[in-house]
Parts: C-alpha cells; sequence; structure tokens
C-alpha cells in the first residue's frame, strides 16, 4: 500500500511539473513574440491607479523604451465649447471616445438611453473639428446610431479603441458584424475589449451584485466622497469581488473575438 501511494504522488509530482513546464514555455514563448512585435494598448486605464499613494508607474516598467499616447475616454470635458477640441489636441490628446457609459452633448452611449438618435447637431461638429485639428474619432461606447453618424460624417478612418465583437457576445457595448465591415470600408481599426462582460456572457451573481448595491448605498453611489472614503470605497468593492469571484473569461474566449473580426473586417482592420 505504502507503495502504491508513492507511486501515486510520484505520478502527481511528475504530471505537476509537466503542466508548470508547459506553462512557462507557453509563457516564454509568448513574451519572445511580445518583444519582436509592434504592440498598441489603445486603451488603458492605467491613470485610475494615480489616486493611489503607493502606486508609481516609473517602478512598474523595465529599462525598455515605451511611447505613452494621451486618449481621453468620454468627450464630456468638451462642454458645449467646440474650441475644447483644439485645446485638448495642443495639449497631447490624440484620441477622444465620443462619450462613455451615458449620453452627453456629443452622442448617444451604447449603454443608455436614446436622447439624440445618434449624434446631436453639436456632435456633427465635433467630429468635423476632430477630422479638421488630426484627432482620432474612437466609437467605442456610443450607440449604433451613433455609430453609422459618426461613418457618415467623418472624412478620415475611426478607431474603436475597446470594443469586441457581438456575434461572439452580445452586448451593446459590442460591434455587431456589419459595424465591423463599416470600418473596414472607412479604413479603421477595431481593438478587442478583454473585459468579462463584453468577451462572453456573463452568469448572474446575485451575492456580489447585491453586496456592490449595499455598497453602493453606503457610498452614496461614489458620489462626492473624500479620498479616504474613495479608499475604503475601493477596499470594501475588492474584498467583495474577492469573496464573491466572477467566472472570468479566458484567453481563448478572447481569441474567438479576434479570430472573428479578422474574418469579418479583415487582419488590416
Amino acid at each position: 500500500m505504502k507503495l502504491k501511494l508513492v507511486g501515486l504522488a510520484l505520478l502527481i509530482f511528475i504530471l505537476s511539473c509537466h503542466r508548470q513546464t508547459e506553462e512557462e514555455k507557453l509563457i516564454k514563448d509568448a513574451l519572445t513574440i511580445h518583444e519582436e512585435i509592434f504592440t498598441v494598448d489603445s486603451h488603458t486605464d492605467t491613470p485610475l491607479w494615480f489616486v493611489r499613494g503607493d502606486f508609481n508607474l516609473a517602478e512598474k516598467h523595465d529599462a525598455r523604451e515605451r511611447a505613452v499616447f494621451i486618449g481621453i475616454e468620454n468627450g464630456y470635458p468638451i462642454g458645449n465649447d467646440l474650441s475644447m477640441v483644439e485645446y485638448f489636441h495642443y495639449r497631447g490628446a490624440r484620441y477622444i471616445t465620443l462619450c462613455h457609459s451615458k449620453n452627453n452633448d456629443i452622442c448617444d452611449s451604447s449603454t443608455d438611453t436614446t436622447e439624440h438618435n445618434g449624434l446631436s447637431a453639436f456632435g456633427n461638429e465635433v467630429v468635423e473639428e476632430m477630422n479638421r485639428v488630426g484627432m482620432m474619432i474612437d466609437v467605442s461606447h456610443i450607440s449604433d446610431s451613433s455609430f453609422y453618424d459618426v461613418i457618415a460624417l467623418s472624412q478620415v478612418p475611426v478607431i474603436a479603441s475597446h470594443s469586441s465583437a457581438r456575434a461572439i457576445c452580445n452586448h451593446p457595448r459590442n460591434l455587431t458584424d456589419d459595424m465591423l465591415k463599416m470600418i473596414s470600408k472607412n479604413g479603421g481599426v477595431a481593438q478587442v475589449c478583454i473585459l468579462s462582460d463584453y468577451v462572453k456572457e456573463m452568469p448572474p451573481n446575485a451575492l456580489r451584485d447585491s453586496a456592490r448595491n449595499v455598497l453602493r448605498i453606503k457610498f452614496r453611489d461614489f458620489i462626492d466622497l473624500s479620498d479616504d472614503e474613495m479608499k475604503q470605497a475601493r477596499k470594501e468593492w475588492r474584498e467583495i469581488n474577492k469573496k464573491y469571484p466572477s467566472n472570468l473569461a479566458t484567453v481563448k474566449d478572447a481569441v474567438d473575438h479576434i479570430d472573428h473580426i479578422v474574418q469579418v473586417a479583415g487582419i488590416d482592420h
């Protein structure tokens, strides 16, 4: 019996080492590819980390050169002042996501009610002004009607900085096959978003949702919080995510979106 147990333990150890070796090889291969190709992350929420006292961007990267481009996620800061487009461009902003999760004065959002039925009259002016100054128009987050208005109006290619394929995951934030074809015809590009909610349909998690709602009430929907309150809110939010973990999307799930977009829009887009 002891010999059988030892043999079983040895077999488990060997299989574990084999899996670890395969994992290490995959990581090594991925890093090799990553070093040899030109890589662009067209949307990163890194600035959200700046509010944390223990975060130092300079310490998180090695000595190899990095280029950081400035984008504005949500045209809300433009307000109703068209001159703000050139103002932000002069200060380094190279793309603007026309709206975020809610409508603004420029256009309707994909996750809000219908207000302008696409671009507003002011939104038309914003698109034309962005074309004029040479700032990329980002169609991620905007409604379908807003998307088609932009495609019809813009004289230059657009980007979808972080949008996946709706045919793979049916979410209004994602792009339909027709929209992908329109981006291809426009000469633009779509970059896959790897947030699990947009990569695969997430199963409901009532306990986590309930805990988050309680937290929103406790911290006044995260509006007008002091620095200490915001720090505590983030801490409790992370604790909820740890207690009620999501069934996150896998690398395969994300690659399915990439493959689909390549098939529909073409490799160049």
